[in-house]
């Protein structure tokens, strides 16, 4: 198993005592994308996406061994973790949004709006009454690469709520290519990444009753696009960049960095303790103890 020195970068003084092991673990390599880890307490494993190769693969904490969890995948992007402990999808090639039961059986949770395809769901994440909230830019359908190239249904790439009766709506219009999204720990806050944009930045919404508002751009990147993001136990918010993970405070300021050797993808906690970082990047995916946790949901 491949070690590579961890570097966390500080950049103001509320990161000084944010570390964790003095060695990174790559888990795994070779594959040609990585996206989307999602880790199963129950079960002590990770999955995540390989999108080119149209599998996603599985990490077992307790003998360390990877194997493949499910090929073809519909070539599968970011996942989620639901409060039933289901796996929750986004498929760039069936452009869709699923759920994989705990029988294993496949549940579509959303695949047009308004009697159009979605262009090809990107991220997602679970709020605590249930709705599931995922954003649809058009990567999977840009090229063959990684889904099926075609052209765009709706027109637009756009953010989107399933409500748990089942109904869809859009949330956010005026994005580019919207791609990472985490809810602040109570839920008052969304931040949501575009990609395209130049810089890449984050923005921030106020959500109430299901709805958003604002939209004022919370941080900028300085090193390529954002991705993925999650927020650990504190209320920091932690993003998927190109040179590693840039870690915000609450007020936007970028207080420091996780250095990456490859370009990340996107990030979860996991462990007994939700203090293993588990990051994808590129051809591999990492790990890492750290002396903070990720929140319980």
């Amino acid at each position: 198993m491949d070690m590579v020195k961890a570097q966390f970068e500080v950049l103001d003084e509320r990161f000084a005592r944010v570390n964790g092991d003095e060695w990174m673990r790559r888990l795994h390599t070779g594959c040609r994308w990585t996206e989307g880890p999602a880790y199963f307490p129950a079960g002590r494993y990770l999955v995540f996406s390989d999108i080119p190769n149209d599998r996603v693969l599985r990490w077992d904490e307790t003998t360390g061994a990877v194997g493949v969890f499910r090929e073809p995948a519909g070539f599968h992007n970011g996942h989620t973790v639901d409060r039933q402990g289901r796996l929750v999808s986004c498929e760039q090639g069936g452009r869709r949004v699923t759920r994989t039961e705990h029988d294993g059986t496949t549940t579509v949770l959303a695949d047009t709006y308004q009697g159009k395809r979605f262009n090809s769901p990107n991220d997602v994440v679970e709020s605590s009454d249930g709705a599931i909230w995922f954003t649809d830019p058009s990567y999977g359908i840009d090229s063959d690469y990684e889904g099926h190239q075609a052209e765009s249904e709706i027109g637009a790439c756009h953010v989107y709520r399933v409500d748990p009766d089942g109904s869809v709506r859009i949330v956010a219009d005026d994005f580019s290519r919207p791609n990472g999204l985490a809810f602040s720990l109570d839920e008052s806050l969304l931040y949501i990444a575009d990609t395209r944009q130049n810089p890449s930045h984050i923005r921030v919404f106020s959500v109430d009753d299901g709805r958003l508002s604002g939209g004022e751009v919370f941080a900028t990147s300085d090193a390529g696009g954002f991705d993925g993001m999650r927020l650990d136990a504190a209320g920091r918010l932690w993003a998927a960049a190109h040179d590693g993970l840039h870690c915000f405070a609450p007020d936007g300021t970028r207080i420091g960095k996780l250095r990456v050797p490859e370009v990340c993808s996107n990030l979860t906690f996991g462990g007994p303790r939700r203090n293993d970082l588990f990051i994808t990047a590129s051809s591999s995916v990492y790990t890492l103890r750290v002396n903070f946790s990720g929140p319980r949901f």
